[in-house]
Parts: structure tokens; C-alpha cells; sequence
């Protein structure tokens, strides 16, 4: 009930190693540092691309090169769907990758897939593994051990840390994510929270019908299946594991515990 299997589908996944069948859904963040610490990077090392100050001018990625925006036509079509086109000499660089100038870059231990856009006034904080196709956008925090998969969008004052999008997940718009998990498809409205310590001393549990199982984590936000879906403004507390196709509703704060599939939370 509590499996992985339970929550997502994991078939297209590009790091499906973090999840294990056997064991309780949250394991993967458990195993989300060592794996993040071990994964190869690629060599981000140019003037174009200064360390821990606002990059002066936009900046290409593409085909192991980084090459400056200057004289380059870019398209700004939606980066989810693959519409971020670069243009040299009026060829197509086929999955340039775009960071505007405004980003700022902390540490060698970034990766970003292809046609990946990051818009100006993001924070990146090794380590960070971002899929293909995904949006960071305007003022987005990301403040280490963040990975995405394809398709994604990490939006305008965004802040996440310690954190899993799987395919297709969004968080567009003035949420925080903490100690999370979001599943294929879902979709966080405006100004959605996940609170991941509790108030009190001692580790998270999760509130089952059967009992609490104590998840061995002192930080601990939330975990929403595919196709979750969230209104603007909502809550979750510490814990809080929501199954497939469920909603929370606006302004609504979701309890602790184990909600199950499409469950409506308001």
C-alpha cells in the first residue's frame, strides 16, 4: 500500500534506482543524497559562466559546449513541449539548453538535460540534476539535492530543497517544497506549502488505519502521487502521503497521514 508501485509510475523514469519496491515510498530520500553525490556531471567551466554571482550575459548549452546568446536566435515557446528552439546561422541547435543572464550558479555539481530554459534571477545550489525539457523560472530557489525529470517546471519564487519531480511534475508558482515528492503529472497550485518539521521533538510518522509507522526522518514533507492535483494556497503538515488522482482543495490544509487514491482533502 505504501510501495512505490502504489504511487507512481516509474516505466519512463530516468533515475528509477532510488526507488525500491520492497520498501515504504519516502526511502527515496533517504538514498537521494548518497545517489545525487555519486552521479557524473558534466564540466559547466567557462567565463561565461562565473560561480556564485548573476551570469552578465544569457548563456547556451549544447552539445557539451557553452556557447554565448549573442548573435543566436532564441524562440521562447513553452520549454515543457519543446517549443525552446535555438537558431546559429539559421541552423537549429537541436536541445540547446538556455540560461538567461540574472542566474546565479553555485557549485560544479549541476546537470541540465536538454532544452532545459532557466529564466533570470534563479538561485542554483549544487547539487541539482535537472531533466530534459524542464522551466526554472524567474526567482526560483533551488538550495540543493533537487531533481527533476522530464518535462517539469520549478516556478517564479519557488523554493526546494532536498526534493523529487518525477516526469511532468509543476510546481509553478510561490510554493515551497521540502523533504518532498512529487509524482508524474502533478500539479501544485499557487502558493501550496509542504510544512516538513514538525513543532515537537522526535521523527515523522505516518497515520495509517493500521497504525503509525515511524519513517526514521526528523524532516519530512510531503509525497503526492501521480496526477495530484493541489488549489492555491494549500497546506500540507509533516508527513503527509497522498495517493494517485486525489485533490487537496484551495486554502485547505491536509493532515498528516496517509490519504488514499482520489481522495478530495478539504
Amino acid at each position: 500500500m505504501l510501495s512505490p508501485p502504489s504511487f507512481f509510475d516509474l516505466a519512463e523514469f530516468s533515475h528509477t534506482s532510488l526507488f525500491f519496491e520492497s520498501e515504504y515510498v519516502w526511502t527515496a530520500l533517504n538514498r537521494l543524497q548518497e545517489y545525487m553525490d555519486g552521479f557524473i556531471y558534466p564540466q559547466l567551466i567557462s567565463p561565461l559562466l562565473p560561480q556564485g554571482e548573476p551570469l552578465p550575459k544569457a548563456v547556451v548549452l549544447h552539445d557539451g559546449q557553452i556557447l554565448s546568446a549573442a548573435g543566436l536566435e532564441i524562440t521562447y515557446g513553452d520549454t515543457t513541449k519543446q517549443q525552446l528552439q535555438v537558431r546559429k546561422d539559421g541552423h537549429t541547435l537541436t536541445g540547446a539548453t538556455v540560461i538567461m543572464a540574472g542566474v546565479v550558479l553555485m557549485g560544479d555539481q549541476i546537470a541540465l538535460g536538454q532544452g532545459v530554459l532557466v529564466e533570470s534571477g534563479a538561485l542554483i545550489k549544487a547539487p541539482v540534476i535537472i531533466g530534459d525539457y524542464t522551466e526554472i523560472r524567474q526567482g526560483a530557489y533551488l538550495r540543493g539535492y533537487c531533481l527533476t525529470g522530464a518535462h517539469c517546471v520549478i516556478g517564479h519564487t519557488t523554493e526546494v530543497k532536498q526534493s523529487i519531480f518525477l516526469d511532468h511534475a509543476k510546481a509553478g508558482h510561490f510554493a515551497y517544497l521540502g523533504d518532498s515528492i512529487l509524482g508524474r503529472h502533478v500539479n501544485l497550485g499557487a502558493g501550496t506549502k509542504f510544512a516538513n518539521l514538525r513543532f515537537l521533538a522526535g521523527n515523522v510518522q505516518i497515520r495509517t488505519n493500521k497504525g503509525a509507522i515511524d519513517t526514521g526522518r526528523r524532516k519530512f514533507g510531503a509525497i503526492l502521487g501521480d496526477m495530484v492535483q493541489t488549489g492555491c494556497n494549500s497546506v500540507t503538515n509533516p508527513g503527509t502521503v497522498i495517493g494517485k488522482d486525489s485533490l487537496l482543495m484551495p486554502n485547505a490544509t491536509a493532515p498528516s497521514g496517509y490519504h488514499p487514491p482520489r481522495t478530495v482533502i478539504r
